[in-house]
């Protein structure tokens, strides 16, 4: 069985959807802790940078074939997600922009995570055969769990 035809403007809709969400609510919280406009927007715009830029990066590396893992071969997935963590560690343990954002509200981040819903991917891609049982489940259900109890833990926090 092949992968479903709207498979890929599911993923797209949910990226942009998530990208959107996530930098308004990093707009609003800035907001909410007072940040002056001009800073906010600063903030605002360095953010969108990275986290654009990022995305073009991970896209142009997926459209290159860096990811793609053979029956024989090891996955490469582990270098898109640790290069992102290793330098969000350094500006944070850097940054005083970024240790100001985070004293900011953030019950926003917490129900930005709704977007993880969009793990019933996984069991649509094991349903075609692309994905084994013993991955597809257990992260399928689990990022669908996930997303969509995020608004109700993000409104318990607020």
């Amino acid at each position: 069985m092949a992968v479903p035809f709207y498979l890929p403007y599911f993923v797209f809709a949910g990226t942009a959807a998530a990208l959107v969400t996530i930098l308004y609510g990093l707009n609003r919280a800035l907001a909410d802790a007072g940040w002056p406009p001009q800073s906010r927007t600063r903030t605002f715009r360095f953010s969108a940078a990275i986290l654009l830029g990022w995305l073009a990066v991970a896209i142009a590396l997926a459209a290159m074939g860096v990811y793609h893992a053979g029956a024989n071969t090891i996955p490469t997935i582990q270098y898109g997600i640790l290069l992102p963590i290793l330098v969000g560690t350094l500006l944070l343990w850097r940054s005083e922009s970024l240790a100001r954002i985070l004293d900011a509200p953030q019950q926003w981040i917490v129900g930005v995570q709704l977007y993880r819903a969009l793990g019933v991917i996984f069991l649509i891609l094991y349903a075609t055969g692309e994905l084994p049982r013993l991955f597809a489940w257990p992260a399928g259900v689990g990022d669908i769990a996930v997303g969509l109890l995020a608004p109700v833990v993000a409104l318990a926090y607020a």
